[in-house]
C-alpha cells in the first residue's frame, strides 16, 4: 500500500493561468477564466549562459518549479526531483531531425545538448544549486499518473520531501499532425510525507490496473475552455485534482493511467498544525 503523502505548494504556468493564487480562484468560479498568451517566461534562476540556451519547454518547466519553492522555505540542495513529460522538446526533435536529414548532416551543438528528455532537470539543477538526484519520465497520457506514482515511492522508500514538475507545449506543423497538444501546460507540486508541516491537501494514490468500465473521472466541472486544455495536454490532465484542492473538496479523483487503467486520488484535508485540536 503506497502510503498518504502531502501537497505542500503548487505551481501553475498556462495560457490565462499564471500562478496558483489565480488558477486557484478560476478554479473556484471567483474569477472567470480569460484565455491570454503566455508571458516571456525568463528563468532568472539560470546564470546568463545557460539562460539563453534554455529552450521554451525548459523555460515552461522551469517557472512552475520557481512556483512552487518560491512560498515554502525549502533546501533545494537537498531537494529531490521528478520531471514529467509525455514528448519533451517537439520542436527540437523536429529540427533535429531536418538537420539529419541535410547533406552533409547538420547538428547544432545547442540543439544537441538540450536533446536529451532530461534537458529541463539538469537545468533545475543548475539554477537551484541541487545535488539530490532527479527523475525524468515519459508515459504518453499517462505521464502525470506515473510522475505521481514515482513521487509517491521516492517519498515511501528514501526521502522527505520531493518536487513533481509535468510539463507538455505544442510542437510544430510538421509534428503536430501526429501528436497534437492544444496548449502549452506546466504543474509543479511539492510533495512531503511528514505529516507534522503544513499542507494545502493529502492524497492517496490507489493505481487500478484493471481497465476501468468508467473511463476518466466524470464528476468534475471544468470549463468547457479548461476542459479543452484537459483534454489536449497530458500535463493538464491534474487540472481535476487541482480543481478539488481549490475547492477544499474531499473525495476521489481518477486519473488516466496506462492502458485504460486509472490512478485513483483519495483527497483529503486536515488542519494546519497551529490549528489541530489538542
Amino acid at each position: 500500500m503506497i502510503p498518504p503523502i502531502l501537497i505542500r505548494s503548487i505551481g501553475v504556468i498556462a495560457p490565462g493561468l499564471t500562478d496558483w493564487t489565480t488558477t486557484a480562484a478560476i478554479l473556484r468560479g471567483e474569477i472567470q477564466y480569460q484565455p491570454a498568451p503566455l508571458p516571456p517566461l525568463a528563468p532568472l534562476l539560470l546564470p546568463p549562459n545557460e539562460r539563453r540556451r534554455a529552450t521554451p519547454p525548459t523555460r515552461l518547466a522551469m517557472e512552475a518549479a520557481r512556483q512552487a519553492i518560491e512560498p515554502i522555505a525549502a533546501d533545494l540542495t537537498h531537494l529531490p526531483s521528478v520531471f514529467a513529460s509525455s514528448d519533451g522538446d517537439l520542436s527540437l526533435i523536429d529540427r533535429l531531425c531536418e538537420g539529419i536529414a541535410q547533406q552533409p548532416v547538420a547538428l547544432s551543438p545547442t540543439l544537441f545538448h538540450n536533446s536529451v528528455h532530461n534537458a529541463a532537470a539538469g537545468y533545475w539543477s543548475i539554477g537551484s544549486g541541487c545535488m539530490s538526484p532527479s527523475t525524468s519520465l515519459a508515459a504518453g497520457d499517462a505521464t502525470l499518473s506515473a510522475g505521481l506514482l514515482e513521487c509517491a515511492t521516492q517519498l515511501a522508500t528514501e526521502c522527505d520531501e520531493i518536487l513533481l514538475v509535468a510539463y507538455d507545449l505544442p510542437g510544430p506543423p510538421t509534428l503536430d499532425i501526429h501528436r497534437h497538444f492544444e496548449t502549452p501546460f506546466a504543474c509543479a507540486l511539492l510533495l512531503a510525507r511528514d505529516r507534522s508541516q503544513t499542507a494545502l491537501a493529502r492524497m492517496a494514490l490507489d493505481p487500478i490496473t484493471a481497465p476501468d468500465p468508467q473511463g476518466e473521472d466524470e464528476t468534475h466541472a471544468l470549463s468547457p475552455a479548461l476542459e479543452s486544455m484537459r483534454a489536449g495536454n497530458p500535463a493538464a490532465r491534474v487540472l481535476p485534482l487541482l480543481q478539488a484542492i481549490a475547492q477544499q473538496r474531499a473525495g476521489k479523483v481518477r486519473l488516466p493511467y496506462l492502458d485504460g487503467a486509472v490512478l485513483s486520488v483519495d483527497l483529503g484535508f486536515q488542519p494546519m498544525p497551529s490549528e489541530a485540536p489538542c
